[in-house]
């Protein structure tokens, strides 16, 4: 593939090229952010087990998690992103990547092209592999930089991530982000439901809020082609729970540490006064999606049937009083 096919065509989710106008369609929820994904006429390079996009991966190309994302020409979608920011349809534009051999001058192109039309935030999840990239990306016009665990454990990530990643790395570039995009402004995909427990996560989500790096949750989705293609979503329970102290984490309300736990690793009790949990739990806020300032990411995890798992916008009381529920067993 040339530089040019590279520059001249992306892809788009699905529910932002409504958004955008791009193709028409009925959308439940429209997404606050636009996302966008590098284009390549081809598979990445890295090997994830439950990636569509994986080199071994037998799914449509067109997938990324549950959500389809067709290929259109770059100054049509700049255009039409340039016109959906001024009119405040959108608050955030989040370029998602796949690993290949000149990603980074795609990834930079594309940055300053959107920030000269713009001074809305851009977000971008990838695998920078080195500081030089991290700071060609500040350099361009990114606000927020995401490197994704996905696995929530050194032998769950070992076991989901294949050799294009090792955990060390991961928590190195971490430390090379935050010196150049500052605490805050670097977050990571935490995929619940890949064999970790309950407790391991909690602690997962300590050390990177400890460090300054967002943890953003996502339950496991099996997606057909996939190596894990056979495996089951994490149980709704078990996913609340992690919702809920991966927001009093990440508010500084508890830590890891002072959550007390079953012999088998999940949460009995959270360590805070009931009558503060109990309004935290009814204001619905923890099992809203998490991310960037302004992400919502609908239907990257469910179908809209459901059941979902974040919900990607203010929950209704219905919803909340089933959360209680669900929680108080």
């Amino acid at each position: 593939m040339t530089d040019k096919e590279i520059v001249t065509q992306i892809r788009v989710s699905s529910g932002t090229a409504i958004t955008l106008g791009l193709t028409t369609g009925k959308l439940d929820v429209a997404p606050t952010t636009a996302y966008l994904m590098t284009y390549l006429n081809g598979k990445c390079r890295a090997n994830c087990s439950f990636c569509a996009q994986a080199r071994e991966s037998k799914s449509n190309s067109h997938l990324l998690a549950r959500v389809t994302w067709p290929i259109y020409p770059t100054a049509r979608v700049l255009e039409a992103l340039t016109l959906a920011l001024e009119q405040k349809k959108i608050s955030r534009v989040c370029i998602q990547t796949l690993n290949y051999p000149g990603v980074f001058d795609h990834l930079e192109t594309l940055a300053k092209e959107i920030k000269n039309r713009t001074a809305e935030a851009i977000s971008v999840s990838c695998q920078p592999q080195n500081q030089e990239n991290i700071q060609r990306l500040k350099d361009a016009g990114v606000e927020r930089l995401g490197i994704a665990l996905d696995g929530i454990t050194p032998k769950v990530f070992s076991n989901i991530k294949g050799s294009h990643y090792s955990w060390e790395t991961q928590f190195r570039l971490f430390g090379e982000a935050l010196s150049i995009f500052g605490r805050g402004n670097v977050s990571t995909h935490l995929i619940v439901g890949l064999g970790e427990t309950e407790q391991e996560t909690l602690e997962t989500i300590q050390h990177c809020v400890d460090l300054g790096v967002l943890p953003a949750l996502f339950a496991f989705t099996p997606i057909r082609g996939t190596a894990l293609e056979k495996t089951l979503p994490p149980k709704l329970a078990t996913y609340r729970r992690v919702q809920l102290a991966r927001y009093l984490i990440v508010h500084s309300k508890v830590k890891a540490s002072s959550v007390t736990y079953t012999a088998e690793g999940r949460i009995f009790d959270f360590g805070l006064e009931h009558r503060i949990l109990e309004a935290i739990v009814a204001s619905g806020l923890p099992f809203q999606t998490s991310g960037c300032p302004g992400c919502n990411r609908p239907y990257y995890n469910e179908k809209p049937s459901g059941p979902i798992y974040n919900y990607p916008k203010e929950l209704n009381k219905k919803e909340i009083r089933e959360i209680q529920e669900l929680l108080a067993n």
